[in-house]
């Protein structure tokens, strides 16, 4: 004799199609249970910035990689947006749209990422030349245009409702890698390079790249410039804020230099002027923007003792400059002009030590 078939324990989910269907009653989650950490992602995070060296730092706890010649930005990828914002909190999303498609393509994963945007030469190397002509910074209409730049990303901040700056960097460093295994597109893994930095710096180099960024491999992401993140160049670069300008004695459509100022406290100081580096239809339109700001004043925007005929502007333009030292006096010497920064973007702007 078979047995009957045993009925279920639980009862069909439409063994009754009359009832109504009713789950049962959610129980209280027990309190000695730990909830799953969740980190709200930051609307906005200052970035970590790199201590200027002369030679490298000792010992085999850094990370180094090349340093890129760009814009430093962080891009937040969130489900249905992203934003590339620059080092002063601008939203230039529009204008990197490129770098925000292939943001959309990490998705749907949440982050925030950390690197430099930039335009390559055809040998390979970042050019803030190229990057801020395809910006459109010496047009009449300064920085309408959308740049085709690629961002190379050196870190990574957020990931999926945690927040990775806790993290030691090697352990943030190996995330992001895991986060852009495949994506070849424009967005772009700043390579590790495991090697002497000096040798690493001097090939650099020889290469015309700017210089090499060296980061703790302990150490947490914090903002601003802690020495958890050093940089070697190989020629001095850095923004001036443009107070005036010496009048060309071969063209009156251009001129002969730049006078440039660098902040100290609050204050604008005198730091010496540029007068190479200009691409002929460049210093035409600069010659054109700055006419457009004119000093009004009769003083001078900042303390002056020289000879020479200044035309005095409003200090509003910012040039990124190449040079090779400082002289004793604290002014620039062997100068190069490389292009304009944004006007609406002025975080670059070289602080003196007061």
């Amino acid at each position: 004799m078979t047995k009957p078939p045993r009925l279920p324990r639980s009862k069909p989910l439409l063994l009754d199609d009359s009832a109504p269907l009713q789950s049962r009653k959610i129980r209280k989650r027990n309190p000695a249970q730990p909830a799953l950490p969740f980190d709200p992602m930051p609307l906005r995070v200052e970035p970590a910035l790199a201590a200027l060296l002369k030679k490298p730092p000792a010992g085999g706890q850094w990370g180094w990689e090349v340093k890129w010649d760009g814009y430093r930005v962080h891009v937040h990828i969130e489900p249905g947006r992203v934003r590339v914002l620059t080092r002063g909190g601008h939203d230039w999303t529009r204008r990197f749209p490129a770098i925000a498609e292939a943001a959309r393509a990490l998705g749907p994963a949440t982050m925030i990422l950390d690197g430099e945007a930039v335009m390559l030469d055809e040998k390979g190397r970042s050019d803030f030349g190229l990057l801020q002509r395809s910006l459109g910074a010496t047009e009449r209409k300064m920085g309408t245009l959308a740049s085709p730049a690629i961002l190379y990303a050196f870190d990574i901040l957020y990931l999926d409702g945690h927040d990775l700056r806790r993290d030691e960097y090697k352990t943030r460093r190996q995330k992001l890698e895991e986060v852009l295994e495949g994506h070849e597109g424009a967005i772009r893994l700043s390579e590790a390079v495991d090697h002497d930095p000096a040798e690493l710096l001097e090939h650099a180099c020889g290469l015309d790249l700017e210089g090499i960024v060296g980061k703790r491999r302990d150490s947490r992401y914090r903002s601003g410039r802690t020495g958890d993140w050093v940089k070697l160049k190989c020629v001095q670069s850095d923004s001036f804020m443009i107070v005036g300008y010496e009048p060309s004695t071969s063209s009156p459509a251009s001129f002969g230099s730049l006078l440039l100022a660098a902040y100290k406290g609050d204050v604008l100081e005198y730091v010496g002027s540029v007068g190479t580096g200009f691409k002929e239809r460049d210093a035409t339109q600069l010659r054109k923007m700055m006419d457009k700001l004119s000093w009004k004043r009769k003083a001078p925007p900042v303390a002056y003792s020289g000879k020479r005929k200044v035309v005095w502007v409003q200090p509003t333009l910012i040039a990124e400059v190449e040079y090779r030292a400082w002289t004793t006096d604290g002014k620039l010497r062997h100068t190069a002009y490389k292009g304009l920064r944004e006007r609406q973007d002025n975080a670059d702007v070289y602080r003196l030590i007061e």
